[in-house]
C-alpha cells in the first residue's frame, strides 16, 4: 500500500463526504492519479470503483489498487472526456457517483522529464499522455498572433502579446528545447512577479491546457455525467484556476435551475427542468490543509445530485456568470 500513500489528493475528506459511498454502489474517479480519492472511497463503503486515467505512469497505483482491493477496483486507460465510451468498453453504462479533480497532479508537476514546470529543466513537454502535440511544438510552430491570443485566452496573461513577440524571435535564432529556455525568455520580457506568482506560471498554465485540451475534455465530461449518472447519483468536481471552476459554476447553475428564469410570458413548455439538485457554493480547502499544501488554497469543490425522475437533458451552458 506504499504507492497508495505517497499522495493525499486536495480536499479529500470533502470530496469523499460529497460522494457518499454506498455498499453495493458504482463509482467513477475520472482522474485517477495516484489513487487517493479511489482508495477512501473504497475504503469506506463495500462499493465497486473504476479508474480513468490518460497518464501511462499510473501503473504502479493501478497495480497497487488491484492488489489491495481486488474486483472491486477496475481501471480503464483514457481520458475522462471520454469517459462514457470507456465506461462502455467495460460494459458498465450507469454510475452513482462521479469524482473530477482537473488539471494537472503534483506528481506530473514534480517529474522533470514531464516538462510540466519551470521549476525544474526538462523537456519542454507537458503531455499528459504519451503522444500528441507538445509545448514544444506550440511555441516553435505556432503563428505569434495565435500564440499570443493562446497565451491571454488559457493563462488570462495580459503580457501575452509580448510575451509571444519574444517567443517568436528566440525561436528563429534556435527552436525551444527546454522549459528553463522558456523561462528565460519569459523573465526577460515580464521579470516582476504578480502577486507573488512567477511571471512565467500564467504562460506554462495556458500551454499546458492548450496541449491537453483540458477545458474541452471537462466540458465533454460534464456533459457525459448527465446520462452516466443514476438518479441519485453525485457529480463532484475539484478546479484550480477560474478557466475551469467557470465552465463547472455555469454548468451546475443551468442544470440546477439556479439561472435567471424565462419570462412568465413564455409558454412553460420551453422551461428545462433541472437535472440536477444543489447550491452551487464552492467548498474551498481549510487553513490546516493549505498549510500542508500550498496547492489546496486555489482549489474549489462544486458537486450535485442527479435528480430523482428526470429524464431528459439539455445541452450544456457555455454562458458566463
Amino acid at each position: 500500500m506504499d504507492n497508495l500513500s505517497l499522495h493525499i489528493p486536495v480536499l479529500l475528506n470533502e470530496v469523499v463526504e460529497a460522494i457518499n459511498p454506498q455498499d453495493g454502489k458504482t463509482y467513477v474517479d475520472g482522474t485517477f492519479g495516484a489513487g487517493g480519492y479511489s482508495k477512501e472511497v473504497l475504503n469506506k463503503a463495500n462499493c465497486k470503483l473504476i479508474a480513468i486515467d490518460r497518464d501511462p505512469n499510473v501503473k504502479k497505483s493501478v497495480d497497487a489498487m488491484g492488489k489491495a482491493f481486488g474486483e472491486r477496483f477496475e481501471f480503464v486507460a483514457g481520458r475522462f472526456g471520454d469517459m462514457k465510451s470507456c465506461l462502455s468498453s467495460i460494459g458498465q453504462n450507469k454510475v452513482d457517483g462521479i469524482m473530477l479533480d482537473i488539471g494537472v497532479s503534483s506528481m506530473q508537476i514534480d517529474e522533470a522529464e514531464r516538462g510540466f514546470s519551470f521549476r525544474f529543466d526538462g523537456p519542454l513537454d507537458m503531455r499528459m499522455s504519451a503522444s500528441g502535440e507538445t509545448a514544444a511544438d506550440i511555441v516553435n510552430n505556432m503563428p505569434e498572433k495565435d500564440l499570443a491570443d493562446l497565451i491571454y485566452k488559457y493563462g488570462e496573461e495580459k503580457n501575452s502579446r509580448r510575451i509571444a513577440k519574444a517567443i517568436v524571435a528566440r525561436r528563429a535564432e534556435k527552436p525551444f528545447e527546454t522549459t528553463k529556455e522558456l523561462k528565460e525568455i519569459i523573465h526577460s520580457v515580464s521579470k516582476k512577479p504578480v502577486n507573488g506568482i512567477d511571471s512565467a506560471t500564467r504562460t506554462f498554465q495556458a500551454l499546458r491546457i492548450a496541449v491537453n485540451d483540458e477545458l474541452g475534455e471537462l466540458e465533454r465530461a460534464l456533459s457525459a455525467s448527465q446520462e452516466l449518472l443514476n438518479d441519485g447519483g453525485i457529480l463532484a468536481v475539484v478546479t484550480f484556476h477560474s478557466l475551469e471552476d467557470r465552465i463547472v459554476k455555469n454548468f451546475f447553475k443551468d442544470k440546477c435551475g439556479l439561472g435567471p428564469r424565462p419570462s412568465r410570458y413564455l409558454p412553460a413548455a420551453i422551461e428545462e427542468t433541472p437535472l440536477f439538485e444543489g447550491k452551487n457554493k464552492a467548498v474551498t480547502a481549510k487553513e490546516e490543509e493549505i498549510k500542508l499544501n500550498p496547492r489546496a488554497r486555489s482549489a474549489k469543490l462544486r458537486y450535485a445530485i442527479r435528480k430523482y425522475g428526470v429524464r431528459e437533458a439539455g445541452a450544456l451552458n457555455h454562458g458566463e456568470v
